[in-house]
């Protein structure tokens, strides 16, 4: 399964990288704010700073909701850097530009995703990843777990290349569990990933080693 960082923030994509484990990164427009990116030319050159630290590839979502200006975002986008993927929300033409862009070979991600019905769209439309909300199902009562693995069930059936990028994680379980459910990626937030660290035992076993070391070499 790929690592995504889900970030804006440079110092936390640098971080994650260092581990060796950084597969790719995604963004949103909240995520950009959050980091102070303002106004079309900042956050395409934040795009660009991003690009230049990971090899994977990097989600740029569009900020239109019509086909033309998804269009035409999209290949500003694409232009930015080879690695990056042009998110699309998951709308009628949202659609239409998912179709358009696999026309002319640029790497898709189709976001904001709650059914296997959306998902199955979106593969049809030939999105390079799609990316279903875990967390957000979660918040409503009910189980996000099970749409990746209705999703992964259509996909296998089906024979769809699409990859499913589980979205919206929470915490070091909700990692586990999707890769359990069949995600080919996961995105979440750099602690998250920290948090399949740790584990009480590993920390005693690792003073036990330490202590008999200590002895040892007195």
């Amino acid at each position: 399964m790929k690592f995504f960082i889900d970030t804006a923030n440079l110092a936390q994509i640098s971080e994650a990288k260092e581990l060796g484990i950084l597969d790719g990164v995604t963004t949103n427009p909240s995520l950009m704010a959050k980091e102070g990116v303002t106004g079309k030319s900042n956050i395409y050159k934040h795009y660009k700073k991003i690009c230049d630290i990971v090899s994977g590839d990097v989600s740029a979502e569009v900020i239109s909701t019509d086909f033309a200006g998804m269009i035409k975002e999209g290949k500003e986008l694409a232009m930015i850097s080879d690695n990056i993927v042009v998110k699309v929300p998951m709308i009628k033409d949202g659609i239409k530009a998912l179709v358009e862009f696999n026309k002319l070979e640029i790497k898709t991600n189709c976001t904001l995703v709650f059914s296997a019905g959306q998902a199955l769209l979106a593969a049809k439309a030939g999105a390079t990843y799609v990316s279903p909300f875990i967390g957000r199902i979660d918040d409503m009562s009910w189980t996000g777990m099970n749409l990746i693995s209705d999703i992964f069930e259509v996909y296998s059936m089906q024979g769809f290349d699409t990859e499913i990028l589980a979205a919206s994680i929470r915490n070091g379980l909700h990692i586990v569990d999707a890769a359990k459910a069949g995600a080919d990626v996961v995105t979440c937030p750099l602690d998250a990933i920290l948090s399949l660290l740790k584990h009480p035992l590993t920390d005693i076993g690792l003073a036990k080693f330490l202590e008999d070391h200590a002895k040892a070499a007195k």
